[in-house]
């Protein structure tokens, strides 16, 4: 089994991050490298010195790739993942993979045309405490699942100035955060129909309609599921929270309970516990290095298949959540002002791939 060849379009921190597990890992060969920025070229190149650095998505397609890793600014993951799949080459791209769900939804079917592998970097499903709860759900261990508590609050905000630009980030702390939340909790109960949304956004305390320039650093939204299950939401940045973070996904049912929750306000560490009524049991505790798993399970399964997985279906799902979360905050505004409610507009389109990837810096 030939191990497959290998580019990386955008090198900051996470891309960086996610060469140093594949490298680790030893079963892909890293060929090409594309950043804008001279220092983090350079910085990946310590860890793969026989890749080439070459100018943006054109520069690594020309290099005869089977698969790209996109860490960009988010504007330009999906006409990125878009061209390198009509070249034939694979993609993992981080999240999101689209500033809506029509963004997602193109990016799905060019890879299905292509018949393509997609991934993306939905890490926290790669944890080991959420894939042991993950694992009681589906044994059945807590019965029928009625209510799901999902929270991502970040004391700090994002260090770059992209992310509070709707046009090229999409949304704020939803977009940012909480389409980790919503993935986490569909794919655990193996992506059941939704039947109704409903949220609130703002900004600075205030309600923020979808077409405001701003972004929202609050989100609240309900989400029930056809089966009457209920999913809370709330994720936030520079909240007054006492720690770095609080990071959790809450499942109640039936028989029991279980919690997925970050240790001592930490980004990295997280445990897992079973409830029975007031007893508690332990299903996962740290250390577990988690952070570039997705990334090196994408390559293994690359090295093996480049066809496209349905599972990539999936991407839509949750995109189309955030969806409908955004516009049924403006919807709520209009309301509340007696305004006509207007439609939602989708984030102006982002310039063509080649010439975006020039002046790109890495998410």
């Amino acid at each position: 089994m030939r191990p497959p060849r290998l580019g990386f379009l955008g090198v900051g921190w996470i891309g960086r991050h996610r060469m140093q597990a594949i490298a680790h890992a030893g079963i892909a060969e890293i060929v090409g490298i594309a950043d804008p920025v001279p220092e983090m070229a350079d910085a990946a190149r310590a860890v793969a010195p026989g890749a080439a650095c070459v100018a943006g998505l054109d520069g690594l397609l020309a290099l005869g790739l089977d698969g790209v890793v996109i860490a960009t600014p988010s504007a330009l993951h999906a006409p990125q993942s878009i061209a390198a799949l009509r070249k034939g080459v694979a993609v993992f791209c981080q999240k999101p993979l689209g500033r809506s769900a029509a963004e997602v939804r193109g990016v799905v079917e060019a890879a299905r045309q292509a018949d393509r592998l997609l991934g993306v970097d939905l890490s926290y499903r790669a944890t080991e405490a959420m894939r042991r709860i993950r694992a009681k759900l589906r044994e059945g261990a807590l019965g029928q699942v009625h209510a799901v508590d999902l929270v991502f609050h970040n004391a700090y905000g994002p260090d770059k100035p992209w992310f509070k630009d709707r046009a090229q980030s999409g949304g704020g702390c939803l977009m940012d955060l909480g389409v980790h939340l919503v993935d986490l909790a569909l794919w655990a109960l193996d992506f059941p129909a939704v039947a109704d949304v409903s949220g609130r956004v703002f900004a600075k305390g205030m309600p923020l309609p979808r077409d405001a320039a701003q972004v929202e650093d609050f989100a609240l939204a309900t989400i029930t599921l056809e089966s009457g299950t209920v999913l809370r939401l709330a994720c936030s940045w520079w909240l007054h929270a006492g720690r770095d973070a609080a990071i959790s996904a809450e499942f109640y049912g039936t028989e029991g309970g279980a919690a997925f929750r970050n240790v001592a306000g930490s980004f990295y560490d997280f445990e897992a516990a079973l409830f029975r009524g007031t007893s508690s049991e332990t299903l996962a505790v740290p250390p577990d290095e988690w952070g570039g798993r997705t990334a090196v399970e994408w390559a293994t399964r690359l090295a093996r298949s480049n066809r496209f997985d349905a599972a990539a279906l999936h991407f839509v799902d949750v995109a189309t959540v955030l969806d409908r979360i955004y516009a049924s905050g403006l919807d709520r505004i209009h309301a509340s002002t007696g305004q006509e409610p207007r439609s939602c507009p989708a984030p102006s389109s982002p310039a063509a791939p080649a010439s975006s990837a020039a002046r790109s810096a890495a998410s």
